[in-house]
C-alpha cells in the first residue's frame, strides 16, 4: 500500500487526487484547512463500491489541520508525517489561496510567499528522508511551470517593495523549478514534476481575488473549464508510473525544462536565503 501526502487535499484538484487513491486502496494524508470538507471527501469516496477485501477508505486516510501560509503549521505538519510514517511515495503540493496583493501573516511573512514556496521547500526538504524510503519517489508540485529564468528577486523575496500578483506568481512559479534542482541533487531516483492544468479547471477559487474575478472564473469555468477529476488525470499516471529526474508539464504535454545561465548556483542561493531567514 502506497503512502499518498497531497497538500491542498479538501478542494479542486487536490480533493480529486485523494479520491482517486483512496478508491484505489493507497493511504492518503489529506493537509487542508477543512474538517468539514475532508468529512465530505470521505462520504463521497464511501459511497462507491469496495470489495469485502479492501479496507474502507476512512482506515486509510489522515486529515491535519492546517494553514501552510504559517511557517509554524507547516514545520507541526511535518513532525506530524515524520512520527507517523516510514515512507511516502508521493507528495502532491497542491495547496493554493490566491491573493492579489500583498498580506503579511501574524508571523510577519509575505502569505503568497510562504504558501506558494517557502511551504513546499520545508515538505520537500523535511520529507526528504521519507521520500527517500520509497522505492519510486515522487513530487508533484503544482507550480505551473515556464516562469522566466530571472524572475526571483533575491533582494526582496517577500517583495516588500513593488509587490504585484504577476511578480509574486511568476517569482514562486520559478522558485519552485529551483527547488526540484535541490530536491533531485540530493535523491537522483527522485521524479519531481512541476505541472499545470492544460486549461480553466471548475474550482471554489479559494482568495482574496474580488468580485469580478471570481465571477469571471465562475462563469469560464463552467463553460470552457475541465472538471477537476478530468483536469488531473496525467497526474495520476505520473505518480503511477514515476520517471525519475526532473520534468514540466501542462496537462500531459511535455514541456522544456526553463534554463537560466546559474540555475545551480540560483538554487542554491535560495536554499541558503530560506535556511538564513527560516
Amino acid at each position: 500500500m502506497r503512502t499518498i501526502v497531497i497538500t491542498g487535499g479538501t478542494d479542486g484538484m487536490g480533493a480529486a487526487l485523494a479520491r482517486h487513491f483512496l478508491r484505489t486502496g493507497d493511504r492518503v494524508v489529506v493537509i487542508g484547512r477543512s474538517r468539514a470538507k475532508f468529512d465530505a471527501l470521505l462520504t463521497t469516496v464511501a459511497g462507491n463500491h469496495q470489495s469485502a477485501e479492501e479496507p474502507q477508505a476512512a482506515s486509510r486516510a489522515d486529515f491535519v489541520a492546517a494553514d501552510l501560509s504559517l511557517v509554524a503549521d507547516s514545520r507541526r505538519v511535518i513532525e506530524h508525517l515524520q512520527a507517523n510514517h516510514a515512507r511516502i511515495d508521493a507528495l502532491v503540493l497542491a495547496a493554493s489561496f490566491i491573493r492579489q496583493r500583498r498580506h503579511a501573516t501574524v508571523e510577519g511573512r509575505e502569505a503568497s510567499w510562504v504558501l506558494f514556496f517557502i511551504s513546499k521547500y520545508l515538505f520537500v526538504t523535511g520529507l526528504a528522508a521519507l521520500l527517500h524510503a520509497a522505492e519510486r519517489p515522487v513530487i508533484v508540485n503544482m507550480a505551473v511551470p515556464g516562469a522566466r529564468d530571472d524572475a526571483i528577486d533575491f533582494d526582496d523575496l517577500e517583495m516588500r517593495e513593488g509587490f504585484t500578483f504577476a511578480r509574486s506568481n511568476a517569482q514562486q512559479r520559478r522558485a519552485n523549478e529551483l527547488l526540484g534542482i535541490l530536491a533531485t541533487n540530493e535523491n537522483p531516483d527522485l521524479a519531481y514534476v512541476t505541472w499545470g492544468p492544460a486549461r480553466l479547471v471548475r474550482s471554489s477559487f479559494a482568495g482574496e481575488a474580488g468580485k469580478v474575478m471570481k465571477a469571471a472564473a465562475a462563469v469560464l469555468g463552467t463553460l470552457l473549464g475541465q472538471r477537476p477529476d478530468a483536469a488531473v488525470s496525467p497526474i495520476i499516471g505520473m505518480i503511477d508510473t514515476p520517471v525519475s529526474g526532473r520534468a514540466a508539464y501542462r496537462g500531459a504535454k511535455k514541456l522544456t525544462l526553463t534554463v537560466g545561465n546559474h540555475d545551480d548556483e540560483d538554487a542554491a542561493r535560495l536554499a541558503t536565503a530560506v535556511g538564513d531567514s527560516f
